[in-house]
């Protein structure tokens, strides 16, 4: 079998160390020796932006925040779901993680992060929430391991309950909160509920129809 090469490393603010790594192919982002992200699975991330997106993609020239740039599946996934007056900014908190987009993996990214609809911010995707108010009509969490956080102790700030106040004060009203994670969280789901929103639980398979591990989306709309 043809053997992992480490192509960069990148560390993560208050975190430990990114690494990409290619075999052949196939592509991964580790955290130190745990995998974040495969080239080969990218169902549950596309469902990300499928399920949010289809929720409000009958409106005008709507806005949409992505937290976490990764692999780019989200970001394609949305470009393909929306029409061609969307706004989509994807908020990527490790610089490297952007250049390993426009650079080893670039043939992978196509011209999604060219596409006019898109704008890339190098920052913490928590301080555009925190700063907006009835901006977005859909904001889309792929940020971490989901809730229970594994590569950044202050990503759950976003999750707490003043995370969620602000993402929801940051959404248009019917707007949708959507977030992915590795495995269900019911406290989660109740402090969702507690903010305001109608939650729907998705559980999804890493590798689509082919099955795969079980992952589960969020989708939380903030109530018209």
């Amino acid at each position: 079998m043809t053997p992992w090469t480490l192509l960069d490393k990148a560390q993560v603010p208050d975190g430990g160390e990114l690494r990409l790594m290619r075999r052949g192919a196939e592509f991964s982002i580790r955290l130190d020796q745990n995998e974040l992200m495969n080239s080969r699975l990218s169902a549950t991330e596309q469902a990300l932006a499928t399920i949010a997106c289809e929720k409000i993609r009958a409106r005008a020239r709507p806005r949409i925040l992505i937290g976490g740039l990764g692999m780019g599946f989200t970001l394609r996934a949305t470009l393909t779901v929306l029409e061609k007056q969307a706004q989509i900014v994807v908020a990527e908190l490790v610089p490297a993680v952007v250049a390993w987009a426009r650079g080893p993996m670039a043939e992978m990214f196509g011209n999604s992060l060219t596409d006019r609809r898109v704008r890339i911010h190098e920052t913490d995707v928590g301080d555009l929430i925190r700063t907006s108010r009835s901006t977005y009509d859909a904001i889309l969490l792929d940020v971490d391991n989901g809730p229970e956080s594994m590569t950044r102790k202050s990503n759950d700030r976003l999750y707490d309950l003043e995370g969620l106040r602000a993402a929801h004060a940051a959404l248009r009203p019917g707007g949708v909160l959507a977030v992915w994670s590795s495995s269900p969280n019911s406290k989660f789901t109740a402090r969702l509920r507690k903010t305001g929103f109608d939650v729907v639980e998705n559980p999804v398979r890493a590798k689509g129809p082919q099955g795969g591990a079980q992952h589960f989306i969020w989708t939380a709309m903030r109530k018209p």
